[in-house]
């Protein structure tokens, strides 16, 4: 029987007929099997795959894509033109889809654009090359041209995230707004009343969801919420810097800022320090990413992170089940984000409801 360790450049190609011949099987039910055909009983199938792996069979890609119409290949474009804030979870993101995709013998396509028109055009282009099966749309907006285009050609796809017309979208998400809405809680039980918020750009899917969740934590901790210290559009470091300094400055600031993205919270970082106060000392900050930036931040800061990589797995998982012909609607999953308490979200000093004043050598703080 041929086997996958006779690899190296005089290996005899293990062909359909040696996988069928092995099993007992005619070639078109191993065949059948191996596109994943739904007349075939999933035993076979299992059985079929097991043999292939076992005996090295792979597929001739060209002749493959002629006989099922399928490239066999997951389309991916990232936007190089928008902000590196993500950048720290690509590797694993890759990682994660090239794992799942692997797994069922199907491979990743990976382009890059500058900016939204130009993720289309690629897209389009990627299709219209027959070089990809469907695609995995992360970053979703509310409004999405990509989401516009997939469905105007009835080719499948996965976001990464929601959006806001949820007709035809299968979908794998953080429950980032239960993790927001986590965040005002857990202040609130340390005795934080002003809890001010750092929210990410409005056009995005995921700041609508946030901002909602910190409004209802808000409201489940009988606190009101004050416009004057909600902060939204944060995507850089820098954008951060400039917010949190507008927080800070306010009359009566607050005690306690929840982030909806860690670039948001390393950029009040920065604010505290022009303004005179010190996380984790007289400001609480709890984030939400997970980012390696935070865990060596001073004070290490409190987030919520994401599994990029488990991420990445399960969208390849769920993208090729609804190219297979899974129902979009049969493909939603939100999964929860795990918190880190580090030392930003603590304050050596008592918050209490009534205002009162603090000296820390020459500098004075209003903690309420």
């Amino acid at each position: 029987m041929p086997n996958s360790s006779n690899a190296g450049p005089g290996r005899v190609r293990v062909t359909i007929n040696d996988l069928a011949a092995a099993l007992g099987l005619s070639k078109g039910t191993v065949s059948r099997a191996l596109n994943d055909y739904p007349d075939i009983a999933e035993a076979t199938r299992l059985r079929v795959r097991r043999a292939a792996e076992r005996m090295g069979y792979r597929p001739m890609a060209q002749a493959q894509a002629i006989r099922t119409g399928r490239a066999r290949s997951l389309g991916l474009v990232l936007n190089a033109g928008r902000s590196d804030a993500h950048k720290p979870f690509l590797t694993d993101f890759l990682d994660g889809i090239s794992r799942g995709a692997s797994e069922e013998s199907w491979t990743l396509t990976v382009a890059t654009s500058e900016d939204e028109a130009d993720e289309v055009a690629t897209m389009t282009r990627l299709l219209d090359e027959r070089k990809v099966d469907g695609f995995i749309l992360p970053r979703t907006k509310t409004r999405d041209m990509r989401i516009s285009l997939l469905r105007g050609r009835g080719v499948p796809f996965i976001l990464f995230g929601r959006t806001g017309d949820a007709t035809d979208c299968a979908w794998f998400d953080i429950d980032g707004e239960g993790a927001m809405r986590a965040a005002v809680q857990r202040l609130a039980g340390f005795g934080h009343r002003r809890i001010g918020y750092m929210g990410g750009l409005p056009e995005f899917h995921f700041s609508r969801l946030r901002r909602q969740g910190f409004l209802d934590g808000l409201a489940g901790a009988g606190l009101a919420p004050d416009p004057a210290l909600m902060v939204e559009g944060v995507f850089t470091v820098e954008d951060g810097a400039v917010a949190g300094l507008r927080l800070l400055d306010h009359p009566q600031p607050p005690t306690a800022v929840v982030c909806a993205l860690d670039v948001a919270a390393l950029g009040l970082y920065r604010a505290a320090i022009r303004a005179g106060r010190k996380v984790g000392r007289d400001l609480a900050v709890i984030s939400y990413d997970g980012s390696p930036e935070a865990a060596v931040s001073d004070p290490p800061l409190t987030s919520y992170a994401v599994d990029t990589r488990a991420a990445g797995r399960a969208l390849a998982e769920m993208l090729i089940a609804n190219i297979r012909g899974t129902a979009p609607e049969d493909l939603r999953r939100i999964v929860p984000a795990r918190l880190i308490p580090r030392a930003s979200d603590r304050l050596f000093a008592r918050v209490t409801d009534a205002p009162r004043e603090t000296t820390q050598g020459t500098i004075t703080t209003t903690l309420a």
